[in-house]
């Protein structure tokens, strides 16, 4: 239940105003802030009267369903049916309620509201769905989670997913702080993908589900700032000999760097004939600008062949792999770069995960 009365009014009257914008539909408040139920409405859809028994959250997420399922339906249960018969609908109304809860409520037929907008109603003979954006909240909550640090830890997970972390593992393998992978981990059980065993100092964790983490990172892209490309033309190289010497003008300045995009997914998996460019992180530095320099590399706003990403730390270039002298992103990292590119890279970042990534 929401901790204030006023949030808790505002999210009912919120849920009302969406019931009663529907055509057909008329929605009256029946009770409100009883010791066993949040609220009771009367509805009436399309002439068929329904009886609503409301449990209220702040934030529902999919390893809070089943518990919030049992105890909504025994409440339900517990009322007795109205003049129909028909036992009341269970519906579960919340400030947010992420996808993965959303697809775990339809599946057990209970109804829900979210504060952006999106409405589950399986009533007998009266269905309602409509289906928005997830509330601002929930969205920003999101973004953070796949962004900066914290996003290394997510990589670290999935490059990993087959192996059990303690909370110090994780963040030395990923480079933050042990509260940054404990609070990475909190969230990561929200959404009910990981696997727990031990308690206490001793407690690890395993990715159960690593194909829900990359999909819902997959999702995130579009709302994230994409990296900035600097370009670059290198004179009479083709691609696989400009990836070589890249490697060796890195190596000669003690630089590091990943070659990531099309390039590096050809390496992992072969898929296009031909590839045009080499996309690349390069640590930011000294070193950088004289490997560059060491290049003949000149800067250009079209027909590049090198583009360069300024990595800000050791974290950009986590679980690279070296592949034929040259060192690539993780084919994680290459699979997300490519979703954000052009051409055929989506059709290329497919055939990645497909072949190489598994999952």
């Amino acid at each position: 239940m929401l901790h204030a009365q006023a949030s808790e009014r505002e999210l009912i009257d919120q849920f009302l105003a969406a019931l009663r914008s529907l055509p057909e539909v008329q929605a009256e408040l029946e009770r409100v802030g009883s010791p066993e139920l949040d609220a009771q409405l009367a509805l009436d859809v399309a002439g068929k009267p329904i009886h609503a028994l409301v449990e209220l959250r702040k934030a529902v997420y999919p390893r809070d369903v089943r518990q919030l399922v049992w105890r909504i339906r025994d409440l339900a249960r517990q009322q007795p049916a109205g003049e129909s018969g028909i036992e009341p609908l269970a519906i579960l109304v919340a400030e947010s309620i992420s996808p993965g809860a959303k697809e775990l409520l339809r599946a057990e037929r209970v109804g829900y509201y979210d504060s952006g907008g999106s409405l589950y109603l399986p009533a007998r003979g009266a269905y309602l769905y409509v289906d928005r954006p997830p509330p601002k909240s929930l969205s920003r909550a999101m973004r953070s989670l796949f962004t900066g640090r914290r996003a290394q830890v997510l990589h670290g997970l999935l490059v990993r997913h087959q192996d059990w972390f303690g909370v110090k593992d994780l963040a030395e393998q990923t480079l933050v702080s042990s509260a940054t992978a404990s609070q990475v981990l909190t969230e990561m059980e929200r959404f009910d993908w990981l696997e727990s065993r031990g308690q206490g100092p001793s407690k690890q964790r395993h990715l159960r589900e690593p194909a829900a983490l990359l999909d819902a990172w997959a999702k995130q892209l579009s709302s994230l700032r994409p990296p900035t490309l600097r370009r670059y033309f290198v004179p009479a190289m083709k691609p696989d000999g400009l990836m070589e010497r890249l490697g060796q003008v890195c190596e000669a300045h003690s630089v590091d760097y990943a070659v990531s995009f099309e390039a590096a997914a050809q390496r992992y998996a072969p898929f296009l004939s031909a590839v045009s460019q080499v996309r690349c992180r390069l640590l930011a530095g000294s070193g950088g600008d004289a490997a560059i320099a060491d290049l003949g590399a000149r800067v250009v706003s079209e027909g590049a062949n090198l583009a360069v990403i300024e990595a800000k730390s050791a974290g950009d270039l986590l679980f690279r792999e070296r592949v034929g002298g040259v060192w690539l992103a993780s084919p994680v990292q290459v699979y997300l770069d490519l979703l954000r590119g052009e051409g055929r890279a989506k059709e290329m970042a497919e055939h990645l995960r497909r072949e190489r990534i598994g999952f």
